[in-house]
């Protein structure tokens, strides 16, 4: 079976998994995100021989999927010709137990039989990137032994019948316990489907919170589950995807690996999410932010990190896989933490300074806070004229970006805000002068004359989709003739369609073939700002048809086939669903 974008997420902020549409466990890593894959069919061929979880109906005819309302929850239900069905619910465990959240490495698949139907139960879990585990049993478990841990089933149906993948009648339902090396304590059936009702309200709870826009409700949720799904809940990293070396276009060798906490990118998730009230995301990550801004001690700041904090993130290439649909290579690891990113001043004061304001959080930013966030201002000042890879990470050149110096005249914008929201008057004073010095430099160094438009870097006239963020940084007004004329110019040259390219000029890997999401999101919420409410409504129910069935999008996507391309489900275009849907939606009043 050739691999797709048909993929199910589940998970609980601390494992996850992708599910395919024969509702095989494809992709998923232990014990964290960032982890040794358990299940690495998906960058496997079309019939590995390790590294997925299949429960199979035989004579299976037609497969249906789908969530339970309002949480990552799957149920896979296969039917024959004779009216014989399964139905697989699956899930990680995720409730409040003892005052904490109860998120073990563990996945639970609960099958009911309708009739009587024979299936065969297929676990072959990977280790080492695609090596086969070697195995032990019990009564009522299997161990597999990968090399840094073991992960044991434990299981109410017949071990034999798991272990010698034989077909068997399914006759009453049964449970599946995969997780840590531990004896189970209690019922299994009993455990399980407790742990599911608590799940299943939990994730009613967190969504009940949500503020959402009446319009497009079910994209936001699903938007929004999701990108909770992508963050690490033990330290508030957010990930910028839940997945690897799924290559941007076909056989590109742009194949990153995503696993990693992106300042840039978890900026834009926590700003989607608090729009729509989701505090527990920004609160999680603030807290992670300060332990990074902490260490660097008002130094360099990389763009990434690992979810644990880690600044070592080497890039290997693992040759036991092929890769997705055989274009590796598989990447682990991502060399760009070695990169000169000065967007990502920006995106720390940016992410924390709606901490000074907003009394609803369990802990607002201080003065200590403060002081700390005056260091990474500093830098901002020090490099927001200066060279670096920019936001597209481009690995063999370096340019004075205009996006990358926006984003830190934003740091010592926003730091003068917050200034004020603490009463210090010189402070205040002291960064404004400094936004305003920074800001009279780059419209000089950032402005064309003689094509009317403001280019992507100091040094050339460059079109880049990411000019259009300058109306979401406030550093531009939607009715200034400079960005009017350079919405035009970007819109000519980088739309495709319904699409919209990062860039159409050459990098380190030749000509970019696909659109990246996100950008086609940033074309909307400016088409909207300028007045073309209808055209950004038609492009944006456009990109809502492109979701895959789980209702999600990843990275990018061909233009002339509507193919979707690049690691998944990813968060950037997560946040353009959610933010394009809460600006474009009627009132709530409208319907009340």
């Amino acid at each position: 079976m050739t691999p797709d974008m048909n993929l199910w997420p589940i998970g609980n902020c601390q494992v996850s998994a992708l599910i395919d549409s024969t509702g095989r466990f494809v992709w998923g890593c232990v014990p964290r995100v960032d982890g040794d894959p358990a299940f690495c069919a998906l960058l496997d061929e079309e019939e590995p021989d390790t590294g997925f979880w299949s429960i199979e109906l035989e004579d299976c005819v037609t497969t249906t999927q789908g969530y339970l309302r309002n949480t990552p929850i799957l149920v896979t239900r296969h039917q024959d010709d004779r009216g014989n069905a399964i139905e697989i619910t699956d899930f990680c465990p995720r409730f409040s137990r003892d005052q904490r959240i109860y998120r073990p490495t563990s996945f639970v698949r609960m099958v009911k039989p309708i009739g009587s139907p024979r299936i065969r139960i297929r676990l072959r879990v990977a280790t080492d990137w695609g090596a086969q585990t070697s195995q032990t049993q019990g009564s009522n478990h299997i161990r597999y032994l990968m090399t840094h841990q073991t992960l044991r089933l434990t299981t109410d149906a017949p071990v034999g019948h798991i272990t010698r993948e034989q077909w068997f009648r399914l006759e009453r339902p049964i449970n599946l316990f995969l997780g840590p090396d531990e004896s189970f304590s209690g019922v299994l059936s009993e455990a399980l489907n407790g742990m599911l009702e608590r799940t299943t309200h939990e994730w009613h709870q967190w969504v009940r919170g949500l503020a959402t826009p009446v319009e497009w409700q079910g994209v936001v949720i699903r938007s929004a589950i999701t990108l909770k799904l992508c963050q690490h809940e033990e330290t508030g990293a957010i990930v910028a995807a839940l997945t690897t070396s799924l290559p941007e276009h076909a056989d590109s060798g742009r194949n990153w690996d995503y696993r990693y906490c992106w300042i840039r990118d978890a900026y834009y998730t926590v700003q989607a999410l608090n729009r729509l009230g989701a505090l527990d995301v920004l609160e999680g990550y603030l807290e992670y932010l300060r332990n990074i801004v902490d260490a660097a001690r008002g130094g360099h700041i990389q763009p990434l990190y690992g979810v644990g904090g880690e600044s070592a993130l080497i890039e290997r290439i693992e040759d036991k896989l092929p890769g997705y649909r055989g274009m590796g290579p598989v990447r682990v690891g991502n060399q760009a933490y070695e990169q000169i990113q000065h967007d990502a001043y920006g995106q720390i004061v940016l992410s924390d300074v709606q901490a000074f304001f907003d009394c609803r959080l369990f802990r607002m930013s201080g003065m200590e806070d403060f002081h700390s966030l005056e260091r990474v201002g500093e830098r901002a000042w020090a490099k927001y004229d200066q060279p670096d890879a920019g936001l597209w990470e481009l690995r063999t050149k370096s340019h004075v970006h205009t996006y990358s110096a926006a984003m830190c005249w934003a740091a010592c914008d926003r730091l003068a805000n917050a200034a004020q929201a603490l009463g210090l008057e010189e402070r205040e004073t002291f960064w404004q002068e400094r936004a305003d010095q920074m800001r009279e430099a780059i419209e000089h160094a950032a402005w064309r004359d003689k094509t009317q438009r403001i280019s992507a870097t100091f040094g050339g006239d460059d079109l880049d989709a990411s000019i259009i963020q300058l109306l979401d940084l406030r550093f531009l007004a939607p009715d200034d003739p400079r960005f009017l004329s350079t919405l035009d110019a970007v819109e000519k040259g980088l739309r495709r369609g319904s699409h919209m390219l990062r860039y159409a000029t050459e990098d380190d890997f030749g000509l970019p073939h696909t659109a990246f999401n996100v950008c086609t999101f940033w074309l909307i919420e400016a088409l909207h700002a300028t007045g073309r409410t209808a055209d950004a409504r038609e492009l944006f129910e456009e990109m809502v048809a492109r979701r895959t069935p789980a209702g999600l999008l990843s990275e990018d996507i061909d233009p002339n086939t509507g193919e979707l391309w690049g690691n998944y489900p990813q968060t950037y275009s997560l946040v353009g669903l959610i933010n394009c849907a809460v600006l474009l939606s009627k009132p709530w009043s409208a319907v009340r």
